[in-house]
């Protein structure tokens, strides 16, 4: 397999890659290209496992591994995977070729089938999945429903073969504990301030720590939650590198009957200094749109979730968040037909420019999601057919297929075309005078956003 010089594995990958025939079915990868990958990576023979059973149905992963501990041998055991690796042949048993290149329907229906294996019950210790051919390599990160690129899918080559899983074996080493969330939508009035706050508020409900970040020059939600912002202001450090991002953290408490005192969950307010950012200002930003991203790092190992609070126009604020961010959340109206066309522009142009910009796989759009609305009915007959035509239109116009992000649930011979609602409720508007998230006020409310958690996070 290779020798071991300060706990890496080196390997004659030349010689590994011009073993694998150009043919090769899965089962050749399988024996003379993953052992050596994951061995690579850290885990020896007993530390991995072939077909893992996921627990859904009958469905198995090719590998799983995890380390061993001193009373768990993981090739017995089979307890609580860390990594999954899900494996193509380079061809078919027919002869033809298997095309991972990122975007091929290959591609498409093999990084589907890991996200299945990653959500399935026996899963929910896996942080990382690989999808694999020996001639395409793809790392995904695992967080609770949600399942993000890593890396991008990248074309292997002896030349390349040994820095790419260096940078593999580097990022499984240091997995990360947050996701973050843009809630955004190119299009105002559909809740996106609301959604934020009330997300975050119920996802602490659940034990879950939680950092907002205001970052929309508007303020609404620092204004909401009764915030001000402390000595040291986002906007500030967004200029100045020597400031501590720490200091603009404020708590946000909730006081109870009794006087007793609850932390809920952090904010980075926004402050006055963010409407003064014209584009003089952003030139001096360094780094640009990619300076939130960094600014934020210091906290993706001490929160479970970073939710950004973006404005509406595709402006600075807006890139910076979805360039911060691990996933979009893409709140709709439906009977607001901007909002819906809207959130396609998000889907088909706004994330894709970022993913260039950043090269790393992400972010990764979330299905949009009916922001107060009626569960059927005439006006949602409509909304469904308005996005058909949306739909319709991205195929044509750029064989762009936004109907995962528009009818997640639909598959091949199931017209299931259902969008998740998050039903209207006057309490939620009203609530925001009293400064106090409505979840925390009304059971009811509650229900309807952990509903919304559990559709899009929340891996119960």
């Amino acid at each position: 397999m290779g020798t071991s010089t300060e706990g890496a594995v080196l390997m004659d990958w030349s010689t590994v890659l011009a073993n694998i025939p150009p043919q090769a079915r899965e089962t050749d990868v399988c024996t003379q290209f993953v052992p050596y990958l994951l061995e690579a990576l850290g885990f020896g023979a007993m530390e991995r496992a072939g077909e893992f059973a996921t627990g859904a149905g009958s469905d198995c992963v090719d590998f799983a591994a995890r380390k061993n501990t001193a009373d768990d041998v993981f090739l017995f055991t089979k307890n609580a995977p860390f990594l999954m690796v899900e494996v193509k042949g380079r061809a078919t048993g027919a002869g033809s070729p298997i095309n991972l290149t990122e975007g091929s329907v290959q591609y498409v229906r093999t990084r589907e089938q890991l996200k299945r294996y990653l959500l399935a019950p026996n899963s929910k210790s896996v942080y990382w999945g690989i999808i694999t051919n020996a001639t395409h390599i793809q790392l995904f990160r695992h967080h609770g429903r949600v399942v993000i690129p890593a890396t991008k899918c990248i074309e292997i080559t002896s030349e390349n073969i040994e820095a790419v899983i260096s940078n593999i074996k580097k990022l499984i080493e240091y997995t990360i504990r947050s996701l973050s969330v843009c809630v955004y939508n190119n299009k105002g009035g559909v809740g996106k301030t609301t959604t934020t706050i009330n997300l975050a508020a119920t996802l602490a409900t659940q034990k879950k720590k939680v950092l907002l970040v205001d970052f929309d020059s508007q303020r609404d939600l620092t204004t909401s939650l009764g915030l001000q912002p402390n000595n040291i202001k986002l906007s500030e450090c967004l200029k100045n590198r020597a400031l501590d991002i720490r200091s603009t953290i404020v708590p946000y408490k909730l006081v109870q009957k009794a006087s007793k005192v609850y932390h809920i969950f952090d904010v980075i307010p926004a402050d006055l200094g963010m409407e003064a950012f014209t584009q003089d200002t952003q030139a001096r930003v360094q780094k640009a749109s990619a300076r939130l991203r960094d600014l934020l790092k210091p906290f993706i190992n001490e929160y479970d979730y970073i939710l950004i609070d973006c404005p509406t126009q595709w402006v600075f604020f807006s890139q910076s968040g979805l360039y911060a961010s691990d996933a979009v959340l893409i709140p709709t109206r439906h009977d607001d037909l901007s909002s819906l066309r809207n959130a396609a522009r998000v889907v088909q142009e706004f994330v894709p420019k970022v993913k260039e910009l950043r090269q790393d796989g992400g972010p990764i759009s979330l299905p949009i999601f009916f922001n107060g609305s009626p569960s059927g009915g005439r006006s949602i007959d409509l909304a469904r057919g308005e996005i058909e035509q949306i739909i319709r239109e991205g195929k044509t116009a750029s064989n762009f297929n936004l109907a995962p992000y528009f009818f997640p649930k639909i598959k091949p011979g199931d017209e299931n075309k259902t969008v998740f609602n998050l039903p209207d409720y006057a309490v939620v508007s009203s609530s925001a005078f009293a400064r106090v998230p409505a979840v925390l006020k009304n059971k009811k409310i509650h229900e309807y956003y952990l509903a919304l958690a559990r559709e899009y996070f929340l891996n119960d």
